[in-house]
């Protein structure tokens, strides 16, 4: 009987991991991130695990794939020579942005620069109302004008944003036709697809990105099929979308703009299944993997999601300081702390850690690729964390002389300090980043990071996890099988989903129940028809949201639905609904104001699968030793004796006592002295604070 194998593939900023599934067994892989060409390291990686496997590539039946190509492009401001269309009079909305000043006393205020220069925003005269009528009609000499000069331009895409076109995109059509004629082979992309919710500064960033990235991403996902295909391997490919689910390669060449984050959002859907099996209720993601750290809530065992998501900030940690997205993502904080973050000193002589990163070209000095800067992998060498022998899986051999001079030579001079200091103010400076960044997060939604537990995965993360606890406060933290790829496998536990949104602002005390009760019947037509086309006549989940606010304030809150449709025109349900969720949030109401709803959105998903419980053990009794090894206590600021226990070697109950260090092949868990850890019954590494249980 043929083996039907799945396959999850996330590139990363590093590593590209390889996550694949088969009758009765699991393989994984770990190669460099190949820059020049991407999919050659997906087809190194898939032919590295079909190996250890033992399956053929045509045995193959599915492909993931998960993607930093959108983020990064944006970030690095590498996409298509591209113009923009909009209404008279909002050339420049782009530029001026939303008046929000971040940084108050900032007189230098860097704000990103607008993806389309000025010279090539374009213009024509029509006017849409905000309640979808026509004001002005189309000036249709006008848009063959411009049709023209896009032509004449030698442009490779173009995005289309009329003023209130979320409510009638009927002159973003026309428009859309006029360029199909005049030039017909652009690539074109119309805010009422890609983003038909109101606020013009969001809604323009969102289809200008997309259009940005689109000829691109479409040439790599076309260069990657074709590549798949002559390995033999002739399964469809699915792609992971910010929002947490599965969509075509073609949805994904129409809608890049979806593909942000879609290599975390693999990573949430990792943890939160673990969450689900493990019963906890509030978990807090942390993902480190060789280029960024990303930390996500999950509460009840769903991450926290929005429609809006910001790229390519300015100032770390400062909200508004980057371009605004209106698109369905899974919410998270995301940092440039990873393992080859590069460490240097400042004009006072002060450590600093990242953003800017050694990837796989050069690498971190101890690869031994050229790289000579240090990183947070050279600091973790030295202190006795990383094996220079067995680093992933022994494929690379990592040089403890290397990561030493890189110290030496670039922290060390001034301060007189060891390559041991520096390798430690290395480690502490992106653990308190990565803290900093994790308290943020909670605060900013309203929560307590000591209440939750930690999810740690990715290569860099059970490195640091147990320090990351130490600093906020958390007493227990779950590091899952296979943690090395989880997002990979976070790809494979994925489900097929579409979410549809749509702007339709009105008053609560006012709404029309007809034309909310078709404008959700729309919408859920839509995203089931994307999910069909993926995966067939299969069972499905639907999930409503009401985007929703008090008058006179600037932004809403997500409220879902948990409702029938037929109960969605009940004033009294929608109003409980949205303060049950404000009180939640903010901890009162407000009396007085109205309420009112902007925007609409429907998640059509494919059913959950059942997940089976999990009975926690407890670190008590049935220790086991490994041999000795050494390695540096940051709590204790100093070097420890503790032991190396290989992973595959503990039986469920199995627990082993901090300091240790537990091994397998994609990273190492690092147990502190205040910890100890138990292997538990689905192959996870539950860790927890010595006398927290007691």
């Amino acid at each position: 009987m043929q083996v039907q194998a799945r396959v999850g593939v996330d590139i990363g900023g590093t590593f590209t991991d390889v996550a694949l599934e088969y009758q009765g067994g699991f393989s994984s892989a770990k190669v460099l991130t190949n820059y020049a060409q991407p999919e050659q390291a997906i087809l190194d990686g898939i032919e590295k695990a079909a190996q250890k496997a033992g399956i053929a590539m045509d045995q193959i039946g599915q492909v993931i794939h998960g993607t930093t190509l959108v983020t990064n492009a944006l970030i690095e401001r590498r996409g298509a020579r591209m113009a923009f269309i909009t209404t008279e009079g909002f050339r420049d909305v782009v530029e001026m942005r939303s008046e929000n000043r971040f940084e108050q006393y900032d007189l230098n205020i860097t704000l990103p620069q607008p993806l389309v220069a000025r010279q090539d925003r374009y213009t024509v005269k029509g006017r849409i109302a905000a309640d979808g009528s026509e004001l002005l009609p189309l000036d249709m000499s006008d848009v063959n004008r411009v049709a023209a000069a896009i032509r004449q331009g030698g442009y490779e895409a173009v995005a289309i944003g009329f003023i209130h076109a979320y409510t009638n995109g009927s002159h973003e059509r026309k428009m859309a036709e006029a360029l199909g004629a005049a030039c017909p082979n652009i690539s074109v992309s119309l805010s009422s697809v890609v983003s038909p919710q109101m606020r013009e500064f969001e809604r323009f960033n969102t289809v200008i990105a997309n259009a940005y990235v689109q000829p691109q991403v479409a040439s790599y996902l076309k260069r990657l099929v074709q590549r798949l295909q002559l390995a033999g391997i002739k399964a469809p490919i699915f792609m992971m979308h910010s929002g947490g689910g599965l969509i075509s390669v073609e949805t994904a060449i129409e809608q890049p703009v979806r593909l942000l984050e879609s290599g975390p959002a693999g990573g949430a859907i990792f943890a939160a299944q673990y969450a689900r099996a493990h019963d906890m209720k509030k978990v807090l993601s942390f993902d480190m993997g060789g280029t960024t750290a990303k930390i996500c809530l999950i509460e009840d065992g769903t991450p926290k999601t929005s429609n809006t998501f910001e790229v390519a900030r300015t100032y770390r940690f400062k909200k508004g300081s980057g371009m605004p997205l209106s698109t369905p993502v899974v919410e998270m904080v995301e940092i440039g702390a990873g393992g080859g973050s590069i460490a240097a000193l400042d004009s006072m002589g002060r450590i600093g850690v990242g953003p800017r990163s050694a990837g796989s070209e050069p690498g971190p000095a101890c690869y031994q690729r050229g790289g000579a800067e240090p990183t947070v992998t050279d600091a973790n060498l030295m202190l006795g964390r990383l094996d220079p022998d067995n680093f992933a899986g022994g494929e690379i051999v990592l040089s403890t002389a290397k990561a030493a001079d890189a110290l030496q030579s670039r922290l060390c001079g001034k301060a007189a300090a060891t390559s041991e200091d520096a390798a430690f103010g290395v480690t502490e400076m992106v653990d308190e980043n990565m803290a900093n960044a994790a308290r943020a997060h909670t605060i900013e939604n309203g929560r307590d990071v000591q209440s939750f537990t930690m999810v740690a995965f990715g290569g860099g993360a059970p490195l640091h996890a147990c320090r990351q606890c130490e600093k906020l406060g958390i007493d227990s933290l779950l590091i899952p099988p296979g943690a090395g790829v989880g997002s990979a496998i976070g790809f494979l536990r994925a489900p097929f989903s579409y979410e549809a949104s749509k702007g339709l602002f009105q008053k609560l005390a006012d709404m029309d129940a007809t034309l909310v009760q078709a404008t959700l019947k729309a919408l859920e037509d839509e995203a089931r028809r994307f999910v069909f086309d993926c995966a067939g006549d299969i069972d499905i989940a639907v999930k409503r949201i009401a985007f929703m606010r008090y008058a006179g304030q600037g932004w809403e809150i997500p409220v879902p639905l948990d409702m029938p449709l037929t109960e969605l025109t009940d004033k009294d349900h929608l109003q409980a609904a949205f303060e049950e969720c404000y009180r939640r949030l903010f901890g009162r109401l407000i009396d007085g104001p109205n309420i009112e709803i902007t925007n609409w959105s429907v998640l059509v998903a494919s059913a959950p699968p059942n997940i089976a419980p999990v009975q926690r053990r407890l670190p008590i009794g049935n220790t086991i030793k490994g041999k000795a090894r050494k390695f540096y206590d940051a709590a204790l600021r100093r070097m420890v004796e503790g032991q190396e226990v290989r992973r595959s070697a503990m039986l469920p109950g199995n627990s082993v006592e901090g300091p240790a260090v537990i091994t397998e092949n994609e990273t190492s868990t690092i147990i502190t002295s205040a910890f100890s850890a138990v292997m538990q019954d689905d192959g996870g590494l539950l860790v927890i604070r010595k006398g927290s249980w007691a």
